[in-house]
């Protein structure tokens, strides 16, 4: 069994802080195959339903029932507590964020609503951390704010929570990868808002036990010696050994050994040197076959599509010179089906949604010909046809509202297409992130223009007042006009509108005229002797 082969430690601690009552919630379980750990923050203030409880044990409860790994199944368990908690809603609206990770012992996948988190350390570094479903998020991704956000005013605006009343879309991850030593810690705001990644890092060094790092973790919060601590709650797994399926690689032993083996036994008389080198030659086409497809699995089950095309070809090719049938018709399906998603993938990103639907189906009916092939990833972009299609409607009239000159409607509809297109994997990510740019730009430059007028509009009322010989009106209007323009950093005319200023505030306060005597000289001033002479003085 998976539990028993493996070495999995978790340790936590959910406390209420300066709070009267916790209103955040961890429960786990490890059954022999697999594992589930949820960690729940309450964002409501009723004092009798506890929501994170409610939600935590509604996960497990569906979990337990139907454990499984798979997206769907992640994304029925979180919906039922959602459902819960609008249920439940009597007196208020219950709300929570959560954050579940699910793995197999040696896999894992996550999901995620509201800003509860996940990190995941490996060899002693920050290997990933989980994206928030709030409006900071937003702005971290459109670089409008730094990445590390953890302390940005709109960090619990949050955009999908537990009991929306609205629209509710968690985000579900792809299936990773676990590597022996990997640490992943559950979180709620409480923990991240006051102790940041490089210290949760740093605080692994030498940590080999998943309650000592939590203590740890809980030590730092409080050293923050703050008048109100929130509710906090945290939650250490340490993979200290995950399960290793090894019966590829018995298998590809043995038949190298059996191949060596035969070609020994047929060796005879002065040529038994040239038939041992050619036996060791085979068995490396053998081991060379098992191990590209074994590459071109884990690529597959990855999504690197072209990484596994290149896997299966290599492998066919190396399966042909052994003269395997076998393996080079199996390593040969492989290839198609794998051909098949990557035009797929191309048709969608045309837009050829009925296309991409065709290929898909062909991959799936090729796939369901093979034992123990994974075909979960082509399942779930047939499921995500539909999603894909609506997103490429929603582009198009982003696309219309933006040749209309509509760039603040186009920009909103792009944003809206861009969130769909995250929780389903969309291919054209990067071409909306680029028209939400265009649009961007676009409203920028109008924004500038529009300055450049109001300033323009500015100077020339400033220009006639002067002409009126109202200084101070036109002071008033140069100095606006020089803030837009100081504003849109043009030194030009911030310069030129100085000139201006300084001009009228002359008008305005003009130097004072000199006092003379009887004489036409300033006062104190000597006169010349001849002016004596001729004044008899």
């Amino acid at each position: 069994m998976r539990k028993e082969n493996s070495i999995f430690k978790t340790g936590f601690i959910s406390e209420a802080g300066s709070f009267v009552q916790n209103k955040e919630y961890f429960a786990y379980t490890e059954l022999d195959d697999i594992a589930c750990w949820v960690v729940v923050q309450g964002l409501d203030l009723d004092k009798e339903v506890q929501s994170a409880e409610l939600a935590a044990k509604g996960i497990l409860e569906k979990f337990i029932e139907k454990p499984s790994m798979s997206k769907a199944k992640l994304k029925q368990y979180i919906k039922n507590a959602h459902m819960l908690l609008q249920q439940q809603s009597l007196r208020v609206r219950l709300k929570a964020s959560i954050i579940v990770v699910i793995s197999d012992y040696t896999n894992m996948i996550w999901a995620v609503a509201g800003h509860a988190r996940l990190y995941h350390f490996r060899n002693g570094r920050l290997f990933f951390k989980s994206k928030d479903q709030s409006l900071s998020q937003e702005f971290a991704n459109e670089v409008r704010i730094p990445e590390n956000f953890d302390r940005h005013d709109e960090r619990h605006n949050l955009l999908f929570y537990l009991g929306k009343p609205s629209k509710f879309q968690p985000f579900v991850s792809k299936k990773t990868k676990l590597m022996d030593g990997d640490v992943l810690l559950l979180c709620s705001s409480g923990l991240w808002e006051e102790v940041s990644g490089v210290e949760m890092t740093d605080a692994l060094v030498e940590m080999a036990d998943p309650n000592q790092y939590v203590d740890l973790l809980e030590e730092i919060l409080l050293s923050r010696q703050k008048r109100t601590v929130k509710p906090y709650t945290m939650a250490a797994i340490f993979a200290d050994k995950i399960y290793q399926e090894k019966k590829r690689n018995v298998w590809k032993y043995v038949k190298i050994a059996a191949v060596s083996l035969v070609l020994i036994l047929i060796l005879g008389g002065s040529a038994i040197y040239m038939k041992v080198k050619e036996a060791q030659k085979m068995a490396g086409y053998v081991e060379a076959t098992l191990d590209h497809e074994e590459t071109g699995d884990t690529y597959f089950t990855d999504e690197n599509f072209e990484g596994a095309l290149l896997e299966y070809s290599e492998g066919r090719n190396a399966a042909k010179k052994t003269k395997n049938p076998v393996h080079t018709k199996l390593l040969g399906s492989k290839l198609r089906i794998t051909q098949f998603i990557i035009d797929g993938d191309k048709d969608v990103k045309e837009g050829e949604f009925e296309k991409a639907l065709t290929k898909y189906e062909k991959a799936e009916k090729e796939a369901k010909k093979l034992p123990h092939f994974e075909t979960k990833v082509i399942d779930e972009k047939i499921s995500s046809m539909d999603d894909m299609v609506q997103i490429a409607e929603t582009v198009k009239k982003g696309d219309l509202r933006f040749e209309a000159e509509d760039y603040a409607g186009a920009l909103e509809i792009y944003k809206k297409a861009q969130k769909n297109a995250i929780n389903i994997s969309y291919s054209g990510m990067e071409e909306i992130k680029a028209k939400i740019d265009e649009a961007t730009a676009k409203m920028t430059e109008l924004e500038q223009e529009q300055l450049a007028l109001n300033a323009e509009r500015l100077e020339k009322k400033g220009d006639q007042s002067l002409a009126k010989q109202d200084y101070a009106g036109a002071i008033s209007s140069y100095q606006e006009a020089q803030a837009i323009f100081q504003e849109m950093n043009i030194l030009a005319k911030v310069l030129n509108v100085e000139k201006k200023i300084m001009g009228v505030e002359e008008k305005l306060n003009p130097p004072p005229a000199p006092n003379t005597n009887a004489s036409g000289y300033p006062p104190n001033t000597d006169i010349p002797p001849a002016e004596v002479a001729a004044t008899g003085k």
